[in-house]
């Protein structure tokens, strides 16, 4: 599994947003900050409001801030938002995508791995990678 440079992007864009939690910021400190593409950055940022972690808020002093708070926001949560499920195999995410996975040897393997890697990404949560990124 290879996260898309879209979804790096959201994490590094949610991780800004944990710094400061209670602020609403700016795309433009966003972007240059976090070093994103401003365009993207706003398409990213509209399928992290869509899912529920970021809203946006119109105005002078307009921007974006967290709708909830940095430790219930998980890497899971984010990559979530933007690629979908987490899985090696479409067939560990819904059986009756494959035909085989009920003889298939290989479909409890993929199962394993979608929860061991959603169980660790689950794990990490925003405030303690928040937290990571400002110590030396």
């Amino acid at each position: 599994m290879q996260i898309r440079r879209e979804t790096d992007y959201a994490i590094r864009c949610v991780l800004h947003l944990s710094q400061s939690p209670d602020q609403v910021i700016m795309v433009n400190e966003i972007a240059r900050s976090r070093r994103i593409p401003r365009s993207f950055l706003s398409k990213i940022l509209q399928k992290l409001a869509k899912a529920g972690i970021v809203e946006s808020l119109r105005g002078v002093k307009g921007g974006f801030r967290l709708t909830r708070r940095p430790e219930d926001i998980s890497l899971l949560d984010v990559i979530e938002a933007i690629e979908g499920p987490v899985a090696m195999n479409h067939c560990a995410i819904n059986r009756r995508l494959c035909s085989l996975s009920k003889s298939c040897s290989v479909h409890p393997v993929w199962i394993v791995v979608r929860e061991k890697v959603e169980g660790i990404l689950r794990e990490h949560n925003f405030a303690r990678l928040a937290y990571m990124s400002k110590s030396p």
